[in-house]
Formats: structure tokens, C-alpha cells, sequence
């Protein structure tokens, strides 16, 4: 996807004036590169340049490094832009110990770092609370190191935050089951800042933008992994992504009073669920999951009254989303179609055509609304 100077994320992103950040994912990446080359040479690379999933070699100054006969460690200080992030200042450590042939990469969890124990989560429960994406960042560096300086890429790898358990009771952590500490988090590995008048002004500058080309179709989508879908289903440019975020509220009211022909709304299965309960901001702090209403939704699409309080019950969205899967409801499509119909609601008749794509983390689809509304195109 080409890089427009006039729309899209990057675009957005540079209209907010605001200073993008690091995810724990890139900085625990980092300080797993630099220890691992430590441990295998003598010597930590200060600075440690990592790749990111896009492309990005962003450089990480180290704040801490410690070399033993059998460990190294290394610690970087996250820093997250201008997002009021919880995390920004912590510093992210990752000790490396070396395995026998074969064992492969071992991912634990250090102290302020969380273990999964419940279900719903994308990781199994008992494992440390270091997301996928993450850890095969962190993969991808152990084999490039040991590539150069003749390692086996066999290792254990923890990973700590300093007061990261303190800093959880700020998060959802505790109420997701992840217990212990923060989560290592990041698909992309930056943190793009969210002022919210700064945002919704840059998604008001989009919706021009993809206006003023001659846009028809443009597509509001939560994410990164959102927008690649839509990229892939539509083969939109990128003039016509619009990076909403939680703001969906500023993308329909915008689109309200600027019409485009066809809109796309596609995000998280999770977020967009609650789009679907009357939420137009989809911050975690703001709105949560309803799973009582998503039970209603699995009533309405032939749920027993067991798999009803089975979804009432979950952990998460996802876990909700399981459940149905499992039993041939498809909650995916109910979801989109009521988001869409709230979407709808939203517009108040404005000639817009609207449908709504749920995936999950790995950006699958997971459910789908028909176009509607509007002039069908």
C-alpha cells in the first residue's frame, strides 16, 4: 500500500501534530535483541535497532544491562509519545538464558509481567501474558542474532516490567484474568496517540480528503490489522482509510454531514460489539463488552438458554464469540448487522450506504452485515 501524503493513517496521524510512541512489545523486542547479543558476544548493542512488523528500525537507548556467566539482561524505558499511556516510563526488561539444542524460544513470565488464567484470551491459560505478535518479533530477533554470532536461537526468555503489578490495577488485566502484571502488548509495535479532539479532527480531515479524490467508498477501521483487511476485501486506497480508532461516533456524524456513497465500518469483533449495544466510543476506559446483550444476540440466532448463560457468563468477547462458533450461532453476523443498524441510526437518513466486517486478532473475518441504507451500491 503506497504512502499518501494527502490521506490516510500516516496522513492523520501527521495532522494530530501529536508524537507517535513504542509499544512494550517493540521495547521488550529490543531488550531481548540486545541481551541475547550479549550473552552470545560479550557486548550489548547501545543503541539496539530492532525491525518492526511495517518496516520500521526504530533504535532503543538501553536504561539498564546486566551480564552473568549464564544470562544477560537488558531493560528499556517505554516511552509512548503523546498517549496517555499507563506504561509510559516503565522499564521493560528481558533476561536471556541459553537452552540445550531443540528446546526452541521460552517465553516466561517475570515479576510485574501477568500469567492468563482464564479462557477468551489469545493465549492459553497458564501462559505468561506476552501477546502473538510479540513474541514472534521477538522470535524473528533470536534467529537473526544468532544467525550473525553463531548462536542455536535456543533460549529462555523472561520478561519483567518494573512495578508492572502495580501498574495492572490500572488496566483491565485483573478483570480479564491476567494476573501478576502488565501484558506485552503491540502488532505493530507503535503507539499511535489518541487526543481526542486532535483525533476526531484528523478523522474530519480524512473524510475531505477522500472526499475532495473522488472517493465513493471510504472505510473507518480500528486498526492497523482492520485496515489491511478492508484493503484485501475492497482494495481500497489508502486516501479511503480512515483511521477511527474508538471514535466511531466522529466518523458517523462526520459522514452524516459530508456523505459519502459507501461506508465500511470494520474493526475488532470485540469493539464493534459495542457499537452494536449504542456505543459510539469504543475506549475500554468508556464502553466495555455487554456480554448480557451479546447473550440476547445469540437468543435472537437460535442460542439455547444454556449457551445463552454460557455467553453471559464469558470471560471476554472472544470467548463469547468461541462459544457461539462452537454451536453453529453465528454471533459474528449479528453482531455486524446490529452494528450496522446503529451505524444507520446514527446517520439519520443521510445518503450513505453502510456495512460493517468483525475479525478477530489475526485480522479474519469473523462476522459480516450486508450493505444497507442509502443508495445501494
Amino acid at each position: 500500500m503506497n504512502t499518501s501524503a494527502s490521506g490516510g493513517r500516516s496522513a492523520q496521524l501527521k495532522h494530530t501534530g501529536l508524537r507517535s510512541g513504542w509499544t512494550t512489545g517493540a521495547c521488550a523486542t529490543a531488550a531481548t535483541t540486545a541481551a541475547y547479543t550479549a550473552l552470545l558476544t560479550g557486548d550489548f548493542p547501545d543503541p539496539v535497532t530492532i525491525a518492526l512488523p511495517r518496516g520500521q528500525t526504530p533504535a532503543f537507548a538501553l536504561a539498564a544491562e546486566e551480564l552473568g556467566d549464564a544470562h544477560a539482561m537488558a531493560g528499556i524505558v517505554k516511552d509512548a509519545g503523546d498517549d496517555p499511556d499507563v506504561t509510559h516510563g516503565a522499564l521493560v526488561r528481558s533476561t536471556v538464558r541459553a537452552l540445550p539444542a531443540g528446546s526452541g524460544v521460552v517465553f516466561r513470565a517475570g515479576a510485574g509481567v501477568g500469567t492468563v488464567t482464564r479462557p477468551g484470551l489469545p493465549l492459553d491459560v497458564g501462559e505468561p501474558a506476552i501477546n502473538p505478535v510479540p513474541r514472534r518479533m521477538m522470535r524473528d530477533h533470536i534467529a537473526r542474532v544468532a544467525a550473525e554470532h553463531g548462536g542455536t536461537g535456543d533460549v529462555e526468555v523472561t520478561v519483567s516490567v518494573d512495578h508492572g503489578e502495580e501498574i495492572a490495577r490500572s488496566t483491565w488485566n485483573p478483570r480479564l484474568g491476567i494476573l501478576g502484571g502488565l501484558s506485552i502488548l503491540g502488532t505493530t509495535g507503535i503507539v499511535v496517540p489518541y487526543s481526542c479532539s486532535a483525533w476526531i479532527d484528523s478523522i474530519r480531515r480524512g473524510v475531505d480528503v477522500a472526499r475532495a479524490a473522488g472517493r465513493t467508498h471510504v472505510a473507518g477501521c480500528t486498526g492497523s490489522t482492520s485496515e489491511r483487511t478492508v484493503v484485501s476485501l475492497y482494495g481500497l486506497p489508502e486516501d479511503a482509510l480512515l483511521d477511527m480508532g474508538d471514535f466511531a461516533g466522529a466518523v458517523l456524524k462526520y459522514v452524516r454531514r459530508h456523505p459519502v456513497e459507501r461506508l465500511t465500518v470494520c474493526g475488532g469483533f470485540a469493539k464493534l460489539s459495542k457499537l452494536a449495544a449504542g456505543h459510539l466510543d469504543l475506549h475500554s476506559a468508556r464502553s466495555q463488552v455487554d456480554k448480557g446483550f451479546l447473550a440476547e444476540l445469540a437468543r435472537a440466532g437460535g442460542a439455547d438458554e444454556d449457551l445463552a448463560a454460557q455467553v453471559a457468563g464469558a470471560n471476554t468477547g472472544l470467548a463469547a464469540l468461541q462459544l457461539c462458533a462452537a454451536r453453529g450461532v453465528p454471533l459474528g453476523d449479528l453482531v455486524a448487522v446490529t452494528a450496522r443498524d446503529q451505524a444507520l441510526a446514527v446517520l439519520r437518513g443521510a445518503p450513505v450506504t453502510v456495512d460493517v466486517v468483525c475479525i478477530d486478532r489475526a485480522g479474519t473475518v469473523v462476522g459480516r452485515s450486508a450493505p444497507a441504507g442509502g443508495q445501494q451500491v
